[in-house]
């Protein structure tokens, strides 16, 4: 397996963890909310946990891995553009995140919803650039 595969693969764990700790402490905050003062995380926190730090980079590894190879001398592509994809995709969950904690629409956190969703769609951009190619009829 590549180091990028395994990279990709356990964050994506690391992601479920933190996408089902959220949905506990969500869940908890009604009979917890005094003892749980700095959990403020909304529902589109956990959902992006899951769907993009999970689901989307447990493809991206599986993709990368297993798909048909791009060439003898390159069987997996390009791979600085799935290092890329990868340090887009989690850049952008990251800045989400907080963006999506911590802010209103105009202000400076809601700004960063927005550069995340940029971020996140380049890493997509890079991942179909280095995929595409290896999708062919034999």
């Amino acid at each position: 397996m590549p180091p990028l595969t395994r990279w990709m693969l356990k964050t994506s764990l690391v992601y479920l963890f933190l996408a089902l700790l959220v949905g506990i402490l969500q869940g908890l905050r009604p009979y917890l909310g005094a003892a749980l003062p700095f959990f403020r995380a909304p529902e589109p926190v956990r959902v992006h946990l899951f769907v993009v730090g999970w689901l989307t980079l447990l493809i991206f590894g599986v993709v990368f891995w297993m798909f048909p190879k791009y060439s003898q001398s390159k069987p997996r592509g390009h791979e600085w553009l799935g290092w890329l994809a990868y340090g887009l995709l989690n850049a952008g969950l990251v800045l989400r995140v907080i963006g999506e904690s911590a802010g209103q629409p105009g202000t400076f956190f809601g700004w960063l919803l927005v550069v995340s969703a940029v971020l996140q769609w380049l890493a997509a951009l890079a991942f179909i650039a280095n995929t595409w190619p290896r999708v062919k009829e034999k």
